[in-house]
């Protein structure tokens, strides 16, 4: 998980669920007051969106990957983990623009997922692959 973008206590909580649920594969309920204290409002409906299983990884097979989360509102966001982005709005304006939050509930839905192994994985094409991110510019323009 590369979450270097992110304060070191909030990488080192992330490590903290993946070594809970590699060895005990217990809930999150251990982490919840943590969880809601770093990232603020957009813990709880992170934790849905992982207990839905909304969140895919989209493998080419160059090794390419992005995450695609099924957001609450039926629409599908692209979260890039390396870099720390969602194309959703509440990123662009919460995270990017006023710097309210650490992150959205997509991209901590992508974090909580790898680290209790509740991401969902799909194998695309180089093409299709592109065409995601093609599409994802467009969106955008």
């Amino acid at each position: 998980m590369d979450s270097s973008t992110l304060p070191a206590v909030a990488e080192e909580l992330l490590r903290e669920i993946k070594k809970a649920f590699r060895e005990s594969s217990h809930g999150t309920d251990t982490f919840s007051s943590r969880l809601k204290f770093i990232f603020g409002p957009s813990a709880v409906p992170a934790l849905d969106l992982v207990d839905q299983r909304s969140v895919t990884q989209l493998r080419s097979p160059s090794g390419r990957t992005l995450y695609q989360v099924l957001g609450s509102s039926g629409k599908l966001y692209t979260c890039y983990s390396s870099c720390h982005y969602c194309t959703c709005p509440a990123f662009g304006f919460s995270v990017l623009q006023k710097s309210e939050s650490l992150l959205c509930k997509h991209i901590l839905a992508v974090y909580l997922s790898q680290a209790m192994g509740a991401c969902q994985e799909l194998s695309v094409s180089e093409e299709q692959l592109t065409n995601i991110l093609l599409a994802e510019e467009e969106d955008e323009g």
